[in-house]
């Protein structure tokens, strides 16, 4: 079995961040990119000027900060998350290049690449091929599943339960898609209530405007594991029906991340899927990895 294709965030992770700073300021990832704004002011300050940086010169990373695990603020102000330990093993380890990464707010993060505020996206950003059209990416380096997070006892026992109710994704993300593709299969008879973090969609669950969250599995199990009476909605689902070694929580999707590159940095890019693969054989992915997550 392939670990990276059963993912369950940590315990040790967890326990990073308490749950109130957790709920107040997760951020977002996954899917099409619909922002019709360059910079949308969510962009974190940085000591650069913010001008595409030339092929000896430091590498701005935009990303959607915080989204735990992935990419999130320690106490102390430091930058933690498996794609900061990518990075620097792909940028710092495998390249020899100085990095940093800027904050943008992911429903118009793409746009921002284009415009030139950064380099390139690492933001747990799915693969797809609406966003592909508008960057390229580099060779999968995760996979993750779309999964169901539902309040335990609330009377959603399987998908089908969720007609006629309302659920909470966050915006622009494969948590909205896969959304609303269960509510296309329904008829209709499904209501997406839409946050600009994570976060939100997870105080409606708690505070009951919304009977389930749909996201990507090891975020979802982040507030899982913190949240008294959350769990994930169980089930076959996709990974089942791809003959994958499936958990045992419903997936409605199976999906794979990417770093996101303008369409006219093929070199930079080719170099950062040598170093992926660098990574991957000699070891330093799966310490990686086995820092964020377990499974």
């Amino acid at each position: 079995m392939d670990r990276r294709t059963y993912l369950k965030a940590s315990s040790g992770a967890v326990a990073a961040l308490a749950f109130a700073g957790c709920l107040g300021d997760s951020g977002g990832s996954g899917s099409d990119d619909n922002g019709d704004n360059g910079d949308n002011g969510d962009d974190e300050k940085t000591s650069s000027d913010g001008k595409d940086d030339s092929d000896t010169g430091k590498i701005l990373i935009g990303s959607d900060i915080p989204y735990k695990p992935f990419e999130y603020r320690t106490a102390d102000g430091s930058l933690e998350g498996f794609d900061p330990g990518i990075a620097e093993a792909i940028f710092k380890g495998q390249l020899d290049r100085e990095y940093e990464f800027k904050k943008a707010g992911f429903d118009t993060i793409i746009d921002s690449l284009k415009n030139k505020n950064f380099r390139l996206i690492m933001s747990a950003m799915t693969i797809t091929d609406k966003r592909a059209e508008k960057v390229d990416f580099s060779d999968p380096y995760f996979t993750a599943y779309q999964t169901v997070a539902i309040r335990k006892g609330g009377g959603i026992e399987k998908l089908d339960d969720l007609k006629g109710k309302t659920v909470a994704v966050q915006k622009g993300t494969t948590g909205e898609s896969a959304a609303e593709k269960v509510k296309e299969d329904f008829g209709g008879s499904l209501t997406i209530h839409s946050y600009d973090q994570i976060a939100g969609a997870f105080n409606a669950l708690r505070n009951q405007q919304a009977v389930a969250v749909i996201n990507d599995n090891t975020v979802n199990a982040e507030f899982v594991n913190k949240m008294d009476g959350v769990v994930f909605l169980e089930g076959e689902g996709e990974a089942a029906k791809q003959g994958k070694n499936a958990p045992d929580y419903l997936t409605l999707t199976i999906e794979e991340y990417g770093i996101a590159f303008r369409k006219d940095d093929d070199d930079l890019r080719k170099q950062v899927n040598e170093a992926i693969k660098a990574i991957k054989d000699d070891g330093t992915y799966d310490k990686i990895y086995d820092k964020y997550f377990e499974g």
